[in-house]
């Protein structure tokens, strides 16, 4: 009988997954309803209350068409991965995949980014009044920038941190310090930095997926994870490096926990170091102990926490060591946070206005994937208990975690606007729920989600 239960549980999903296709357009028309309602009721506000502070609601952008140097490329990377992509993630040995995700998510990204030029797209986003290379002069002194970085966070004092650099802890910020030290200084490399080390996050989604869930799922969610329409805010800030970092921790955990590596031990550390770095580099990003904790559930042990928990405390105690106070610099940038743009959002309306963000982001494939994750959640939830879930459960209750992140930020009422491109780490690992999808219209959805990227690219100027 059990044997039999077993079988019933793992063909369910792929009926579930054969059907369901008006509902999943349902879902998709939906979010394009609650986008627009987005849109009508913040170009209200902004044009009355003046107290949105974006000038394309709900997205911090600017209505402005261009062209430039990706207007070609960027729809040719869309077009070749919706050709091959799903081909050529079912057929191409999983070695030889993750390099090529990789590569197709820099074309991609970097692609996209060059519809802006490379200037105006890569070169200087990193250099404007609000980010971190503005500071790194104030940085030749590490350890003195280290011991004061909490006494300019506040609005007020002379020498205010600029607003990404008050709004992170100095692990973001040192990251382009020690570029600079190494000789690799400027806007330049800063933006290919976070290109480059971004868009390992698809492949650490990819390792993790494959681990938690099977290579078949992992196989399938390939095309979406390059494909992307939040590779549009990839491009345009450190978010994305936040991303990888986190997603690398997520990675190295799963394969310690399933012991599906050479060294568990070491992946295990590995995940707590980047899991401390994670914290250091964002605030929010602790949320990410969500997933991690859903990995030792599906994983059913607790083997990896001790050597996780030493790692994660290295950074952490260098910093302390140093003279920065975490807890001390979080309450500050409340308080900082309230003093400017954030005091005046009006959170009624960005509490739903920032889930239209997020639908744009993760585009309309993944709405649709995130309609199945719905509706298998109760089944994926029960088999918790069992450890019986099959492997679409498994994708199913990773994707739960990443909405539960994603939506614990949304309450807190820290995350009015920017979305788009600040919870990059936590849309990452919604985007696997596509997987879910049938194999029949897979690459129209794979279309879906390029035309979203190239339109928003296109149409809006989305500079930080």
């Amino acid at each position: 009988m059990k044997t039999e239960e077993r079988a019933e549980q793992r063909t369910e999903p792929e009926r579930g997954r054969r059907s369901g296709g008006r509902a999943d357009l349902a879902a998709a028309g939906g979010a394009v309803l609650l986008v627009a309602a987005a849109v009508l009721v913040g170009r209200n506000i902004a044009d009355y209350a003046r107290v949105l502070y974006v000038h394309w609601p709900p997205l911090l952008a600017s209505w402005y068409p261009h062209i430039g140097p990706g207007t070609a490329a960027a729809p040719a990377v869309a077009v070749a991965v919706v050709a091959y992509g799903p081909g050529l993630a079912a057929r191409l040995r999983w070695r030889t995949l993750l390099p090529i995700c990789w590569g197709a998510s820099l074309a991609w990204v970097f692609s996209l980014a060059l519809i802006d030029g490379w200037g105006r797209g890569i070169a200087e986003r990193l250099t404007t009044k609000h980010e971190y290379l503005r500071v790194i002069s104030r940085f030749d002194d590490i350890g003195a920038a280290l011991r004061g970085f909490n006494d300019h966070i506040l609005i007020g004092p002379p020498g205010n941190w600029p607003a990404h650099v008050a709004g992170h802890p100095p692990g973001a910020t040192l990251t382009f310090v020690l570029l600079d030290r190494v000789g690799l200084g400027g806007g330049a490399w800063a933006g290919v930095w976070c290109i480059v080390t971004g868009t390992t996050a698809a492949v650490a989604a990819l390792v993790a997926v494959r681990v938690l869930a099977d290579e078949r799922t992992a196989r399938r969610a390939a095309p979406f994870l390059v494909l992307a329409p939040v590779a549009v805010w990839a491009g345009t800030s450190a978010d994305g490096y936040f991303a990888a970092v986190a997603a690398w921790s997520v990675a190295l955990l799963a394969l310690a926990a399933t012991g599906k590596v050479r060294s568990p031990a070491a992946a295990a550390l590995g995940a707590g170091l980047l899991y401390g770095l994670t914290c250091y580099l964002s605030y929010g990003l602790a949320l990410i102990a969500l997933p991690l904790l859903t990995v030792l559930l599906l994983a059913r042990t607790a083997r990896p926490v001790p050597l996780f928990v030493l790692g994660a405390l290295v950074v952490p105690a260098a910093f302390t060591l140093a003279g920065f106070n975490w807890w001390e610099a979080y309450h500050l940038l409340v308080e900082r946070y309230y003093q400017a743009a954030g005091g005046f959002r009006p959170y009624w309306y960005w509490v739903w206005a920032n889930l239209a963000c997020t639908a744009i982001a993760i585009g309309p494939a993944t709405v649709a994937g995130l309609r199945r994750t719905a509706t298998a959640a109760p089944g994926a939830l029960n088999t918790l208990r069992t450890g019986t879930a099959a492997a679409p459960q498994r994708l199913v209750l990773v994707v739960l975690a990443a909405f539960l992140m994603l939506l614990a930020a949304d309450l807190s009422g820290m995350s009015k606007a920017e979305t788009e491109r600040i919870w990059q780490p936590f849309m990452l690992w919604l985007l696997p729920a596509a997987a879910l999808l049938p194999d029949r219209g897979r690459r129209g959805w794979l279309a879906a989600q390029a035309a979203i990227a190239l339109l928003v690219n296109h149409l809006l100027w989305t500079g930080w």
